[in-house]
């Protein structure tokens, strides 16, 4: 008997997945925002506002009703942008049926309150449903896994059996599931790293060189690691998939939207204009923010977050943000006190 899985929304992660899933036989349908998108996506039969020129296997299904893409759902993928999660759980809740497993696959870090996406979820529905949560994070572009290109990726949850049970669902012979019982550090490695793909893509669009690339994705990677330790989770876990791994695929990758805009702002472009000519969401944008009022709670130094932050939102010009961060009192690498 193949296993029901519901994805909630249509972002390109999320019917890759889908796609993905369904290929390989397991019983898969999408939650589209309205009637009118879940017609279209069903005629044309491809996605083409997220994931064009890709088609969907035959059994995969796309419906605008919670109801009947929840009912007797085994897995729910949690596949909207970040800063929308609360409103679409608000909406579909009441749909989750109690032994549903739930895997966000959302990588940001909500504004207002600066909590991951598995609080959100613990928030708004309930702490019957905090056994039964799980994140994804790693290295993931969702054009490679939709290709077949080996990628492997983590899933982390509180609760061991659910990361072993959602890890067999998720796997395949191209997409390798490894299992993490260190939710935050797995969430905040997937969210921060976008941050640090802004300042990259800056970096990359000024011409500077590969040694200022590889200092910024180091020196990125502390920041991350400070701010997580401060927050509870493992150091371990940002030098694996979910940390290293994705900051890595994110600050070098032709495939990176944070990347993308960084360089578009360095070569002068308005963020505004930026964003909108933009099919997908840059989550390091929104990211900035709520990860600078964390670490303001925690008491953590970002001094990389701070200057893409300025450039985001103060008008500092990129170029001047370079002296901001060389010029700064100079200090020990490693900290082992």
């Amino acid at each position: 008997m193949s296993t029901r899985v519901a994805v909630i929304g249509t972002t390109g992660w999320g019917t890759t997945l889908g796609i993905m899933l369904a290929a390989g036989k397991a019983d898969v349908t999408l939650l589209a925002r309205t009637e009118e998108e879940a017609g279209k996506l069903n005629i044309d039969r491809e996605n083409i506002a997220h994931l064009p020129s890709v088609p969907f296997p035959e059994s995969l299904k796309v419906s605008s009703s919670p109801a009947e893409v929840l009912k007797e759902a085994e897995l729910a993928i949690l596949a909207v942008p970040a800063q929308s999660m609360r409103d679409n759980l608000q909406i579909i809740g009441q749909y989750f049926e109690e032994s549903t497993l739930m895997l966000t696959i959302s990588k940001g870090i909500e504004i207002e309150t600066t909590k991951r996406m598995s609080e959100v979820i613990i928030e708004d529905l309930g702490n019957s449903f905090s056994n039964q949560i799980a994140v994804l994070s790693g290295p993931n572009f969702a054009k490679e896994v939709v290709q077949n290109l080996p990628t492997a990726t983590v899933i982390a949850s509180a609760n061991a059996e659910v990361a072993s049970r959602i890890q067999y669902i998720i796997s395949s012979p191209n997409f390798r599931a490894y299992v993490n019982e260190d939710v935050i550090g797995v969430e905040l490695g997937g969210a921060l790293k976008n941050v640090m793909a802004l300042a990259v893509g800056m970096s990359d669009g000024l011409g500077f060189g590969d040694n200022t690339r590889a200092a910024l994705i180091t020196r990125g990677l502390a920041e991350i690691s400070r701010l997580g330790v401060a927050a509870g989770a493992n150091p371990l876990t940002f030098a694996g998939l979910a940390g290293m791994g994705d900051l890595v695929a994110t600050c070098t990758s032709q495939l990176s939207r944070n990347r993308f805009v960084g360089q578009e702002l360095a070569k002068g472009r308005a963020l505004e204009e930026i964003l909108s000519s933009m099919s997908g969401i840059a989550e390091g944008v929104d990211t900035t923010v709520a990860a600078l009022r964390l670490a303001k709670k925690l008491k953590v130094e970002m001094p990389i977050a701070e200057q893409v932050y300025r450039v985001l939102f103060d008008g500092l010009a990129v170029k001047e943000a370079v002296p901001a961060l060389m010029e700064r009192e100079l200090t020990r690498e490693l900290n082992f006190d």
